[in-house]
C-alpha cells in the first residue's frame, strides 16, 4: 500500500461490485405481443413484412408483482398505461421481428426494474460560505456590466 489513496479506491470499487436487487422480469405468459407493419428501414420488405412489435401488458392482472409494486408501476409509468390498465410499448428499430421482440421485452424489463428500484431521498444542504460569496460577487459583476450599458449622465 504505497499509495495513500489505495484503500479509498478499493472501498469504492467494492461498493460498485455489490450486486443490487436482481432485475425484475415480467413473465412471458402475461405479455400480449403483436407484429404490425413498420415504417422505417427495410428496403423492399418494408411493405410486405410486419416487423414492428407492439407489446401490451395488463399491470392489474399480473401475478408476478405484489399490489404495492403494481401501484408503484402504475404511478411511475402512468404516461405509458392506457385506461384499460395496459402498459403499451413498441419497437421497430430493427429489421427483423425476433430482434424487435427481444428489444421490446428487454425495454419492458428494464423499465420495471428501474421503476421498482427504491428512490433515495435527497438530503437538503446549505450552500457553503464560499459559494455564497461567489454568487454575490457574480451578481455585483453583472450589475456593473448592465449599469455600463445605460446612458451616462452627460447624455441627459
Amino acid at each position: 500500500m504505497n499509495n495513500p489513496f489505495e484503500k479509498f479506491a478499493s472501498a469504492a470499487s467494492s461498493k460498485q461490485e455489490t450486486p443490487s436487487d436482481p432485475p425484475r422480469r415480467v413473465p412471458e405468459a402475461e405479455l400480449t405481443v403483436k407484429a404490425v407493419r413498420s415504417s422505417g428501414p427495410g428496403g423492399q420488405n418494408v411493405n410486405k413484412v410486419s416487423s414492428k412489435i407492439a407489446l401490451h401488458w395488463n399491470v392489474d392482472a399480473s401475478t408476478a408483482f405484489t399490489p404495492e409494486e403494481k401501484a408503484i408501476i402504475k404511478q411511475r409509468l402512468a404516461n405509458r398505461i392506457n385506461k384499460a390498465g395496459e402498459l403499451y410499448l413498441d419497437s421497430q428499430s430493427e429489421r427483423s421481428q425476433p430482434q424487435n421482440r427481444a428489444a421490446v421485452v428487454a425495454l419492458l424489463n428494464e423499465l420495471i426494474t428501474e421503476v421498482l428500484k427504491p428512490q433515495i431521498e435527497r438530503i437538503a444542504t446549505q450552500p457553503t460560505k464560499g459559494a455564497k460569496e461567489r454568487r454575490l460577487e457574480e451578481k455585483k459583476k453583472q450589475a456593473r456590466k448592465k449599469q455600463q450599458r445605460g446612458r451616462s449622465r452627460e447624455e441627459y
